[in-house]
């Protein structure tokens, strides 16, 4: 396997849910018992069309600069657990649409961890389209962590 990456990465898909947090655990802790990496994407949702482009623009700057203080944290958290700063990626667009951009495009991403929502609405959007319709077209392993597992239960299967 001439072509395989010298490390493991482990692609966590950043968004404002609670469930994000035990992903990012895993990901951290399976990444450092393996001598892997942790990769963080995060997309920004398009702006809605305004009839002012300058006003998309303002929007569009403030998205990124939202996204990057979430991620400038998340990225603290990724260094005290594994020791590596993570790969980020920035993307804008639909989150699944740029996720499955993503992972046909960067052969280093080894692994894809997702966690699942706790609330009665199901898994969330993200895992529930992707364990039915775009299964398929994955080419790296998917792991979903149940997220509601606390940081013990999580530390215990790592």
């Amino acid at each position: 396997m001439a072509d395989a990456p010298a490390d493991r990465v482990f692609l966590v898909v950043v968004d404002e849910t609670p469930e994000l947090s035990v992903a990012l655990r895993y990901a951290c802790r399976r990444a450092k018992r393996t001598g892997g990496r942790v990769a963080l994407l995060y997309v920004m949702e398009p702006p809605e069309p305004q009839h002012w482009a300058a006003i998309g623009d303002l929007m569009r700057e403030e998205a990124r600069q939202r996204g990057e203080t979430i991620v400038a944290s998340l990225a603290d958290q990724v260094v005290a657990a594994t020791g590596s700063p993570p790969i980020v990626h920035f993307r804008e667009g639909g989150r699944r649409d740029q996720l499955l951009k993503l992972l046909a495009e960067d052969a280093s991403i080894s692994i894809l961890v997702l966690a699942a929502g706790t609330g009665a609405e199901g898994p969330g959007p993200l895992v529930s389209a992707l364990v039915s319709k775009y299964a398929s077209t994955l080419k790296v392993p998917m792991t979903i962590v149940p997220g509601s597992l606390t940081d013990a239960q999580v530390d215990a299967i790592t």
